[in-house]
């Protein structure tokens, strides 16, 4: 059972190929017509190449002559490079309080813009301590002038709300 597993993971090429019949495409994409997979694999040796089975769906199956090493390395390139290029959306935190001053709202701005342009969502929270938490109609007030303020480079994506000593709201860049 165990063995059955493994052999129907591993690549359908050379011997692993059982068909009575197989469409063979040459290494340079010129087909060579419908042989049978003892002939191919003779040809494929004879180069010092691989008989790879491209598709088992097709009538009748369709195999290639190639380097099945070289193939795998650049398809395993390929998709490096692809999840090279992906970005994937970080929840950065922008944390204040509600008296906050004028100048270091300026700059919870400035880190929260910063985040938008490079791709990221913003969770602006808004901290109480004490009897603080009283004042929660401020802080949504902040919130909201904080969310008008960067409304050129996102929207917001969850309105102001309250998780027990804080109140957040989550920005997300604008597509």
């Amino acid at each position: 059972m165990i063995e059955k597993r493994r052999t129907r993971d591993l690549p359908q090429i050379n011997e692993r190929i059982r068909f009575p019949q197989i469409r063979v495409i040459d290494s340079d994409g010129s087909q060579l017509g419908i042989i049978t997979p003892q002939e191919a694999l003779t040809i494929a040796e004879e180069r010092g190449l691989d008989l790879v089975l491209l598709s088992d769906k097709a009538e009748p199956p369709v195999c290639r002559i190639m380097d099945h090493g070289k193939y795998k390395f650049e398809q395993e390139k390929k998709a490096r490079e692809a999840r090279k290029k992906q970005h994937t959306a970080d929840v950065k935190e922008v944390k204040m309080r509600y008296k906050i001053e004028e100048h270091d709202y300026k700059v919870r701005i400035n880190q929260a813009e910063r985040f938008l342009k490079d791709g990221d969502k913003v969770k602006a929270t808004v901290m109480f301590r004490g009897r603080e938490i009283q004042h929660s109609d401020l802080a949504e007030t902040l919130l909201k002038r904080m969310a008008t303020d960067l409304q050129t480079f996102g929207e917001v994506q969850q309105a102001p709300k309250k998780e027990g000593r804080n109140m957040m709201m989550l920005i997300s860049p604008k597509k």
